[in-house]
C-alpha cells in the first residue's frame, strides 16, 4: 500500500473553460472542495502529484489550503475525451471518526479452475458500492477466482469485505462468471450441421404430376 502524499491546494482566481484550460496547460488542474456546511471552495491542485494519488486509488487525501489541512474525499473525477488525463476533481471534506459510501474497484486474481475445459473467466462488474470508515476506505478488493468451474459464478453478496465494511451494491448483482466462448459453441453448431444430410433439391416428380406433363404434351 503506498502511504498517501499532502496534497496543496491554492484558491482559483478565475474561472470558466478558458482559463481552466490555460491552468492545465501549467501543470495544474481546477477542482473544488465543498461540505460541513461550509462554502464551496474552487482551488487548483498539481497535476502530477494529484493523479499519483488517483493512480493508487486513494479516496481519502489530506490536502493544505492556506495553511489549514482539510480531510477530503474524492467524490467525483473528470476525465478527458480519451480518459487518460485527469482535467477536474470533485472533492468532499470529511471527518476522520465518520462513514461513507465509496466507490471501490473489483481486482480479479487467479485463473479459473475452469479454464481447463474452455472455460472463460468474464468481468461482469468492475467496481462495488461500500460503506466503511473514512479511514478504513480499501484502495481495491481482491477477488480470488482459481475454485470457479464452469458455469460458476460470483456475485456481490460472496465478498469477502474488509473489517467493518458493508456492501451497499444489491448482494445478487453479478461479478464474474466462467462461461464457454461463444465462438466455440458457434463453430460446433456448424461442423454439426456440415455433418447433416445434404438438402434436396430436386425430386422425382409425383404420379399426378407426370400425367399432367403427358397431356400437355398431346
Amino acid at each position: 500500500m503506498v502511504e498517501a502524499l499532502m496534497l496543496k491546494a491554492e484558491r482559483r482566481k478565475q474561472s470558466g473553460t478558458r482559463s481552466a484550460r490555460k491552468l492545465r496547460e501549467t501543470g495544474m488542474v481546477p477542482a473544488i472542495i465543498y461540505g460541513h456546511q461550509e462554502e464551496p471552495v474552487a482551488v487548483q491542485m498539481n497535476y502530477h502529484d494529484l493523479a499519483l494519488e488517483l493512480h493508487h486509488h486513494h479516496k481519502l487525501l489530506e490536502v493544505v489550503l492556506e495553511g489549514k489541512k482539510v480531510q477530503a474525499l474524492v467524490k467525483d473525477v473528470q476525465y478527458d475525451h480519451l480518459g487518460d488525463k485527469v482535467i477536474h476533481v470533485d472533492l468532499t471534506r470529511v471527518s476522520l471518526d465518520e462513514r461513507v459510501q465509496v466507490t471501490v474497484q473489483i481486482v480479479l486474481r487467479g485463473t479459473p479452475a475452469g479454464a481447463s475445459e474452455g472455460g472463460v473467466l468474464e468481468k461482469v462488474m468492475s467496481e462495488i458500492e461500500l460503506e466503511c470508515q473514512v479511514t478504513n476506505i480499501p484502495e481495491e478488493l481482491r477477488v480470488p477466482v482459481n475454485h470457479l468451474q464452469v458455469g460458476d459464478t460470483i456475485t456481490a453478496g460472496e465478498l469477502e469485505l474488509p473489517e467493518g465494511s458493508r456492501l451497499v451494491t444489491e448482494p445478487d448483482s453479478l461479478v464474474a462468471t466462467v462461461t464457454v466462448m461463444a465462438e466455440e459453441e458457434e463453430a460446433e453448431e456448424a461442423a454439426a450441421e456440415e455433418e447433416a444430410e445434404p438438402e434436396v433439391i430436386s425430386k422425382k416428380p409425383s404420379e399426378e404430376e407426370s400425367e399432367g406433363e403427358s397431356k400437355s404434351e398431346n
